[in-house]
């Protein structure tokens, strides 16, 4: 009998492999009916193939009703090309992060990542921290337009549409490099309103849209004005903006002040990995990628090689990635039962990993939250 879901299983590189297995143990004690189907992505297949999110992977994605994402391991260009396999050096394969490609290509436009601050969790900054951030996910300095030797066509067109630019006209074309910042209406629009929409659906009080529009006038300032354009449908929730430099500030001395957050795509990475620390650092910080047809769910941590295989790191981010996952999905008493198990393993304090202070490991974690689960079920 065929299984209900279909989740692509998607572990990547380091320390991904570890928190995955530390998931799967939590999802399979509250018996979601689901077929689990492992992805190829990652840093060793740039290695070996040139590729790290190969097509196989695409296609797999493309016949999901969701996927669960570990860990990717990525390195500046120059280090990547050494890493090659000696038949691809030379050929000009370019490294792109596969996560910045998958939420490309499938049009993954909210990167939703919620803060919460667990009682008695020792990490946290401050009791009672609820936050939410709406990262807009495909556009803005994460477009992949980029040049490291920059040009001559360019540079010249530049330096005719730009009087800034003409200060670097005459450098030659590698001594500098450009990454495009591109942010459009639509992208503003669509991930500003879900923004709201959330707000308005979970009984949040106020939006706060962070931007530096007074430096970057083009770009943020159509953030901006786009924000105050989509709070004229929202009348029963308040809207307010702040400079990314001055909300990183904020954010420390007035946590309680911040309901739900929405920013273009290099402003809300910043301001969500901010947030994760308050409640208690990248153990906890959960992610999803979110479209109309696929969402895929992470934790907002690295790959951490020098843990890979060691089950020290804690798994927590990524369980709660599958309870957004089990949300998405429609699974709210399953997604619920997960959220109150995480909790109650905190508030207890028998059970914490080495970033809590405790001597757990991994599975140990995951073990004492699937145990909660079921105990509740």
């Amino acid at each position: 009998m065929a299984k209900k879901y279909r989740i692509a299983w998607l572990p990547g590189d380091g320390v991904g492999k570890d928190v995955m297995e530390a998931a799967k143990i939590v999802l399979d004690r509250v018996e979601l009916d689901a077929e689990y189907i492992h992805g190829d992505i990652g840093w060793d297949y740039w290695c070996k193939e040139g590729d790290a999110f190969p097509q196989r992977t695409i296609e797999l994605l493309k016949n999901v009703d969701a996927a669960m994402f570990g860990a990717i391991t990525s390195k500046p260009v120059k280090a990547a090309e050494k890493e090659l396999q000696p038949a691809l050096q030379g050929k000009g394969i370019v490294y792109r992060s596969p996560i910045v490609r998958m939420r490309q290509l499938f049009d993954l436009y909210i990167c939703l990542r919620p803060c919460k601050a667990y009682p008695q969790n020792p990490l946290n900054y401050k009791e009672g921290i609820d936050m939410v951030v709406f990262r807009e996910n495909t556009e803005d300095l994460y477009a992949g337009v980029e040049f490291n030797t920059v040009p001559d066509k360019l540079r010249d067109t530049l330096a005719e549409l730009s009087p800034a630019f003409k200060a670097f006209k005459d450098l030659k074309s590698d001594e500098y490099a450009i990454s495009c910042k591109i942010n459009t209406r639509k992208g503003c629009e669509r991930i500003i309103r879900a923004a709201f929409e959330f707000a308005r659906k979970f009984k949040r009080k106020k939006v706060t849209v962070v931007h530096k529009a007074n430096v970057v006038r083009a770009t943020d300032g159509l953030f901006l004005e786009t924000a105050k354009t989509v709070a004229k449908d929202f009348p029963d929730i308040a809207m307010d903006d702040a400079n990314i430099d001055a909300m990183t500030m904020w954010l420390l001395k007035n946590p309680f002040n911040y309901d739900v957050l929405v920013a273009p795509n290099l402003y809300g990475d910043i301001i969500s990995d901010l947030a994760a620390q308050m409640v208690g650092g990248l153990g906890f910080g959960c992610s999803g990628n979110i479209g109309t047809k696929l969402a895929v769910f992470e934790p907002s941590h690295g790959s951490a090689p020098k843990y890979a295989g060691l089950y020290k790191v804690n798994p927590i981010a990524t369980i709660l990635a599958a309870k957004m996952m089990l949300d998405w999905l429609g699974e709210a008493d399953r997604a619920r039962t997960i959220a109150d198990a995480v909790a109650a393993v905190v508030r207890e304090g028998k059970v914490r990993t080495y970033d809590m202070g405790g001597a757990a490991t991994t599975i140990d974690m995951a073990k004492a939250i699937a145990d909660k689960c079921q105990a509740a079920r």
